[in-house]
């Protein structure tokens, strides 16, 4: 178990979260109107898993305990868990494998020159906590936010959740921020000790009812590709396809490529 107390916390929040989404009738146990905790509750969960309720009353807690892969494993089914969100529950609790802390760094000049590269498609790099590092002109078109401004780099989570006109050019604003936001739920739980996460998230949810409302709900995300609505500064909306590439020496800078859509044949 990780010695780092909000690394606990963040475990224990993250399954109280997932625990009171999981319905007793869900898992075979009757339901009851006077229920006073939505899902189920801890005992209920511990004997669906195999394990101690004083034990697991401890891990959601945010005690300093030991924790087996089994135990997780048996967490995980129990909670019904998808992919990405067992994974975030093994980094949280420590048992797998830590990323380094990645540092700031320029991007070598052959590296932010592959946008410009692209065009015309649009197409931007990013690092971890969603800097932007190079673009294109094509892209800078689209997302009028990718200019850094003073010592500042231009940040894409802060524009989504923090710049209004962000709301005008993602069509599907909400659904688009949500993703984001479980994105870097999943960024942030590899990177704990890291400070910028940490600085990240608390200028969204100071900025951002929306932010602030759906960061505790413990959602994750790992998407490298999909479709966005965007509405061009001229007024109409595209729909355009995005595929998104980690950089060998540096898994946590992504470029992220767009391509426009071909309108279907009517």
């Amino acid at each position: 178990m990780s010695k780092n107390p909000d690394q606990r916390r963040e475990l224990g929040a993250f399954l109280r979260t997932r625990r009171e989404r999981i319905t007793p009738e869900q898992v075979g146990l009757p339901g009851s109107l006077r229920r006073r905790t939505p899902g189920l509750r801890r005992e209920e969960l511990a004997l669906l898993a195999g394990i101690s309720a004083t034990w697991y009353t401890y891990l959601e807690q945010g005690r300093d305990i030991r924790v087996s892969e089994q135990v997780l494993d048996a967490l995980a089914r129990t909670l019904r868990l998808d992919r990405h969100e067992r994974t975030h529950l093994f980094r949280l609790a420590g048992r797998a494998p830590v990323a380094e802390v990645e540092r700031p760094a320029g991007l070598g000049a052959a590296v932010a020159a592959v946008p410009l590269m692209l065009e015309p498609h649009p197409a931007y790099i990013i690092d971890g906590t969603y800097d932007v590092l190079s673009h294109n002109r094509a892209a800078a078109e689209l997302f009028p936010c990718l200019s850094a401004t003073g010592n500042r780099p231009a940040n894409f989570a802060r524009w989504v959740f923090l710049d209004p006109a962000a709301r005008d050019v993602l069509v599907d604003w909400e659904l688009e921020a949500r993703g984001l936001l479980a994105r870097l739920r999943s960024l942030a739980g590899r990177h704990a000790d890291d400070p910028r996460y940490t600085r990240l998230i608390e200028d969204l949810a100071a900025g951002s009812v929306e932010a602030d409302t759906w960061w505790p709900r413990h959602d994750v995300q790992d998407q490298h590709n999909g479709r966005k609505r965007l509405r061009r500064p001229e007024g109409g909306v595209t729909t355009f396809s995005y595929t998104a590439f980690h950089l060998a020496e540096r898994p946590e800078h992504t470029l992220v490529v767009y391509s426009e859509e071909a309108e279907a044949a009517t």
